[in-house]
């Protein structure tokens, strides 16, 4: 996955994961909705396919680029124990708001109280 991670931090290559994302594209399209000269297209969507992120399949004398699932898949999954993380931390911050909801106190000295309270502990 640290492959996966690497051929995306590219701005060039993650622009083109984006055009790929709408549909199958040969190179020269890529190439020319992004501005850039053909052989660096081409570089790019090398590194994208070494890293399993696009296949390509030859169509008469083009080559037509399509996003694989499976390496968006394994990103989500790894994901995943992160999105839970935040979630507790969004409900805890729900179950806040609540609470100076239903006291009668101002909210801005609420906030200020907890925020106190928080970096005491």
């Amino acid at each position: 996955m640290l492959e996966t991670f690497r051929a995306l931090a590219d701005p060039s290559r993650l622009q083109m994961v984006e055009l790929l994302f709408r549909e199958p594209l040969p190179v020269g399209t890529v190439a020319e909705r992004l501005g850039m000269r053909q052989p660096q297209a081409s570089k790019h969507l090398r590194a994208l396919s070494d890293a399993g992120l696009v296949e390509v399949r030859p169509e008469a004398q083009r080559r037509i680029y399509t996003l694989r699932a499976q390496p968006f898949r394994e990103i989500d999954h790894w994901l995943e124990r992160y999105r839970s993380l935040f979630e507790e931390q969004f409900e805890r911050l729900d179950a806040m708001l609540e609470e100076l909801q239903a006291s009668n106190k101002p909210v801005k000295k609420k906030l200020k109280s907890a925020v106190r309270r928080r970096v005491v502990k």
